[in-house]
């Protein structure tokens, strides 16, 4: 009897032993998962998604090898983000990238628990996504890029360049309630130091966005300011085509639109902030809390002048405003 309990010891075992290398192997082969959530179009995020992966290099990390990036792109359907945020928690991913204020907004309402870091355009304090820069507290961390905050510089340039406008007017999306809000709280004031008019126009799809450029004209705008938001941001190329064909002077936040034609931008490098998430969530990767890592704030904008369009509008750019641009397109 005794013998019969040792032979069945030893093949327990050894058949424990033989289990080792594969259980090793399988705990070496599960990497974490990042959630990556952006408003924009992957299409249109190329620049943003690499600057990501760059920012996570810097940790260590690379995708592939020792990190998983689920990539989401709403391509502006907000909509979506509960039942995506959800899916993320229910999978319990390492960390959540959020990319815009209804993203990060969501994915606080989702988890208090997994890890977010989030690239926001206004003061993460008053959106109630932390409880202070230098010591966030709970479990969101980020980067600030003051897309807000840049509204009157911004509003201020495209006076410069359009002296003579007296309307503009300002193309919002609704269904980015947060960034709304925040431009239509900022705007009139800014509008008010420099003796303009504003009219305000909503758009959250591509045809409603051709909607508003075909009210310009009979709305007598002098000028258009696209506010910001991550579905405006991912279709440059649809907004420089409809400003050339209806003769529009606009304004955008990156420099994207410029580089497509579009006439001016002024905002901080999108790229970086990406770039600066990427870091962060290497960091909390690594084991740092986000509560431990205090927000960070962009200190690097940008004001870009497309000359070519400038004249094609019948624009006059006075040598003051072009030693102020960072970036002059011939």
């Amino acid at each position: 009897m005794f013998s019969m309990r040792r032979r069945d010891f030893v093949a327990l075992l050894g058949g424990a032993a033989a289990g080792w290398p594969l259980a090793a192997s399988a705990q070496q082969a599960v990497v974490p998962i990042v959630g990556f959530v952006d408003g924009r179009s992957a299409e249109a995020s190329v620049r943003q998604a690499a600057a990501f992966r760059k920012g996570l290099n810097e940790t260590g990390y690379i995708e592939g090898q020792n990190v998983a990036v689920d990539y989401q792109w709403l391509n502006g359907q907000y909509d979506r983000l509960p039942a995506l945020m959800a899916d993320l928690v229910r999978r319990r991913v390492a960390v959540i990238a959020a990319l815009s204020n209804p993203t990060v907004l969501a994915a606080k309402a989702a988890t208090t628990t997994i890890p977010i870091v989030f690239g926001v355009g206004q003061d993460p304090v008053r959106m109630g996504v932390v409880a202070s820069l230098a010591r966030p507290g709970g479990n969101a961390t980020g980067i600030n890029f003051f897309n807000q905050e840049a509204v009157a510089k911004r509003l201020g340039l495209l006076h410069d360049l359009v002296p003579k406008a007296v309307r503009i007017a300002v193309l919002v999306n609704p269904t980015n309630a947060s960034a709304t809000e925040a431009t239509l709280r900022e705007i009139p004031e800014a509008a008010h130091a420099l003796g303009l008019q504003i009219a305000v126009l909503n758009a959250s799809t591509s045809r409603e966005i051709e909607a508003a450029f075909s009210t310009l004209v009979p709305d007598r705008a002098d000028a258009l300011y696209v506010a910001p938001d991550g579905f405006f941001a991912g279709r440059p190329v649809q907004f420089v085509t409809l400003a050339a064909h209806h003769r529009v002077p606009a304004a955008y936040t990156q420099r994207d639109f410029v580089e497509a034609g579009g006439l001016m931008s002024y905002g901080t490098d999108i790229p970086d902030m990406f770039r600066q998430v990427g870091v962060y969530t290497g960091q909390i990767l690594k084991g740092v809390k986000p509560a431990d890592l205090p927000v960070a704030q962009s200190t690097k904008f940008e004001f870009l002048i497309n000359l070519q369009t400038a004249r094609a509008l019948g624009l006059a750019v006075p040598n003051s405003v072009q030693l102020l641009a960072d970036e002059v397109i011939e």
